[in-house]
């Protein structure tokens, strides 16, 4: 396993739709085990492909508390069948958008499919944490942030601190 470096907004690559996995083999397998070590390092509850520069149809994410055993999960392709008409409201973060949280809104339950890391074709229902999880990054997927969901100005300043801490970092190296 080996820690990926994640892009921070604004980054192009953030804003691609990402192309579906063909197959799931040894190289997709080790993308997914990198990008659990990366999230988990971060650290984080979740990260997609194009977070770390790869425009495939990936994710990884686990929600578990932290009393509670990992639940380490990676979706392969995974796109929504089913949300609640009951929605939730959560202060939500992003790995490449640091230390910024901001109330979005989405549905409380959401029903997904996959293809797991052996190929096999996955489906369950996801509740609480998990729901908002698995869109916030199906949302990467298709090339949306969390922040697209905020007022125009909101965004905005948003973009500029992270503009800001992009050239704070790179005057460091």
């Amino acid at each position: 396993m080996a820690l990926r470096t994640i892009l921070i907004h604004p980054d192009p690559r953030l804003k691609k739709v990402c192309a579906p996995v063909d197959g799931v083999d040894r190289s997709v397998r080790k993308l997914a085990d990198d990008m659990l070590e990366t999230m988990h390092d971060a650290p984080g509850i979740g990260l997609a492909a194009p977070q770390i520069g790869i425009l495939q149809r990936l994710i990884v994410m686990d929600c578990a508390k932290k009393d509670e055993e990992p639940q380490p999960m990676a979706l392969i392709n995974p796109e929504v069948t089913w949300v609640s008409e009951e929605l939730n409201t959560y202060s939500e973060g992003c790995l490449s958008i640091p230390e910024q949280y901001e109330d979005v809104t989405r549905p409380a339950e959401v029903r997904v499919r996959w293809l797991d890391l052996d190929g096999k074709p996955q489906e369950q229902k996801f509740d609480g944490l998990w729901a908002t999880c698995v869109q916030h990054e199906i949302d990467h997927l298709n090339g949306k942030l969390f922040i697209d969901y905020l007022s125009r100005i909101k965004r905005s300043m948003i973009t500029k601190k992270m503009v800001k801490l992009k050239k704070e970092r790179a005057a460091v190296l």
